[in-house]
């Protein structure tokens, strides 16, 4: 079974930075893409901030103050947040597309997911 692990996440006051981490037990490759989705209770699962192999893509509502990254030979995803905002508050899931075909936005387009860390933003 394929285990997504996150970590980072926590209660934090605007403005604050965290860095969310996901390790996955699989090797991860070049083609593969790794994203990171939130979900704040009665809401859909939305996407964060997806990478592959040549880009990165954000949500509007972060641009500029996120950033994500990531290490093949560590099969980990990273996730950057930069001066957060009480409206962010939601449950964060990491996810794995090891058959990426573009739509980065997309829930289906991710095999394997995390089973989310919390990120809780004061005002």
């Amino acid at each position: 079974q394929v285990q997504l692990v996150e970590s980072g996440g926590g209660l934090v006051q605007a403005g604050d930075s965290l860095r969310l981490s996901c390790t996955a037990s699989i090797s991860i490759y070049n083609n593969y893409a790794m994203g990171w989705f939130r979900q704040a209770p009665g809401k859909k699962r939305d996407l964060v901030a997806a990478i592959n192999w040549s880009d990165t893509y954000y949500a509007d509502s972060v641009k500029g103050r996120f950033t994500i990254s990531r290490d093949n030979a560590k099969r980990t995803v990273y996730l950057q947040m930069y001066s957060l905002k009480p409206e962010i508050t939601s449950v964060f899931f990491c996810a794995v597309a090891p058959r990426y075909t573009g739509r980065y936005y997309y829930t289906d387009e991710y095999a394997y997911w995390g089973q989310g860390t919390p990120v809780t933003v004061s005002s």
